[in-house]
C-alpha cells in the first residue's frame, strides 16, 4: 500500500473510531456555558449589576468563539481514542470490529495523534483563549482516563463520566472571556451538577449493549451489578430524574434566577418526553441488535435536554440546537450501523 493511502485510511479509521454522533454531547454541554457568560454579560451590561456578574467584562469575539467550539465538538472523539486503548479487552468481545480491534486502527499511532492534538488544545487554549480555562481542560482529560477504570466499579463510572462532561461547560464559561474564578456560586455548583446528572444517566443506558463483555473482563458497571432484569426496571425509573432533579433545584434551593421562558418550557416537556422514551426503550430491549439502536434516542435525548437548559439564557438559539442535534445525531448515528462496531 502506498504511503499517501496508509495516511488515508489511517485517518479515515480514527475519524470512524470518533464516533462523531457523540461530539453533539461534549458540544452541547460546552455551549451551555458559553451561552450562560454571554448571558452575565448582558445582565451586566443591561443592569450593571455587582457581585458576581461585575467580574464577567465582555462579550466573546467571533474568532474565539469559533476556536471553543471547535476544541469542544472534536474533545468527545479525540478523547474517545484513548477510551478505545484503554479498553481494548472487552471490546474484543462487546465490539470486535471496531478498528483497533480489527487491525484497521493502529493503537499506538491513534493515541499519539490524540495526543498531538490534546497538545493542540492545551496551547491555543493557554495562549489564544483564558488560560484559567486549562484547569477544566486538563481535568476533562483526566477523567476520561480515570473513567475506564472506575465504570468497573458501579455507580462511580457514572459519578466519574457525568463530571467528566461537565467540566465542558466550566472549560467554555472560562474560555469565553474574563471571570473570577475564586469561588464558584452555588449556582454555578448546582449548575454543573445537573449536566453532571442528566450525562451519568446517558451513559447508564450505554452499558447495556456492553453488558455481556463488561460481564466476561471483571468490568462491574452498574448494569453488572444489578443485573439485567432490576437494570431493566431501573433505567425506566431513572428516565424521570432529569425532570425531578431539575424541579427540585429550581424550587427548593432558590438559587437558580433564571426566567422560565416558553420557548424553555416547551423544550423542557420535549426533552424530558425523549427521556421517558429512552427509558422505556431500554426497558423494552435490554438486550439484543434493539439495544445498539437504542442509543441513537439515548443521546438525542441527552443532548436536547442540554439544548432546553441553553434555552433559559438564549431562547432562539436553544430552539435551534434542539433540532440540529435531534437530526445530525440520528444522521451521523447511521453511518455506524454495525453493532459489533
Amino acid at each position: 500500500m502506498k504511503p499517501k493511502n496508509k495516511i488515508f485510511s489511517f485517518l479515515r479509521a480514527y475519524i470512524k473510531s470518533m464516533r462523531l454522533y457523540y461530539s453533539f454531547i461534549t458540544g452541547i454541554a460546552g455551549l451551555i456555558g458559553v451561552c450562560y457568560y454571554q448571558y452575565l454579560v448582558y445582565l451586566n451590561n443591561g443592569s450593571n449589576l455587582s457581585g458576581s456578574y461585575s467580574d464577567v467584562y465582555s462579550p466573546t469575539s467571533l474568532p474565539k468563539l469559533i476556536l471553543i467550539l471547535i476544541i469542544l465538538f472534536l474533545s468527545w472523539g479525540v478523547n474517545q481514542i484513548y477510551n478505545d486503548y484503554l479498553g481494548l479487552k472487552e471490546d474484543k468481545i462487546n465490539a470486535p470490529d471496531r478498528p483497533m480491534i480489527s487491525g484497521e486502527l493502529h493503537p499506538e499511532y491513534a493515541v499519539l495523534l490524540s495526543t498531538v492534538i490534546m497538545l493542540g488544545a492545551f496551547f491555543i487554549t493557554w495562549f489564544f483563549l483564558e488560560k484559567y480555562a486549562v484547569i477544566p481542560l486538563l481535568l476533562g482529560i483526566s477523567l476520561n482516563i480515570f473513567y475506564e477504570y472506575a465504570k468497573g466499579h458501579g455507580i462511580w463510572g457514572n459519578i466519574i463520566f457525568g463530571i467528566m462532561i461537565s467540566t465542558c461547560a466550566m472549560f467554555s464559561f472560562l474560555a469565553s472571556g474574563k471571570s473570577d474564578i475564586s469561588i464558584l456560586s452555588s449556582s454555578q455548583i448546582l449548575l454543573l451538577l445537573y449536566i453532571s446528572l442528566i450525562n451519568g444517566l446517558m451513559t447508564f443506558y450505554t452499558y447495556f449493549k456492553d453488558y455481556e463483555g463488561d460481564k466476561a473482563a471483571g468490568k462491574k458497571t452498574l448494569i453488572v451489578r444489578l443485573g439485567l432484569q432490576k437494570s431493566q426496571k431501573f433505567s425506566f425509573l431513572t428516565s424521570f430524574l432529569p425532570l425531578v432533579t431539575f424541579l427540585i433545584i429550581y424550587y427548593g434551593f432558590e438559587v437558580w434566577h433564571f426566567e422560565l421562558n416558553g420557548i424553555f418550557i416547551e423544550l423542557g416537556l420535549l426533552a424530558t418526553a425523549l427521556q421517558l422514551w429512552t427509558g422505556y426503550l431500554f426497558f423494552k430491549n435490554p438486550k439484543g441488535e434493539m439495544t445498539y439502536f437504542s442509543l441513537s434516542m439515548n443521546f438525542r435525548s441527552c443532548a436536547c435536554t442540554e439544548t432546553a437548559l441553553i434555552s433559559l439564557f438564549n431562547p432562539a438559539l436553544g430552539v435551534l440546537l434542539f433540532l440540529i442535534s435531534y437530526f445530525f445525531i440520528g444522521f451521523l448515528f447511521n453511518f455506524h450501523s454495525n453493532v459489533k462496531a
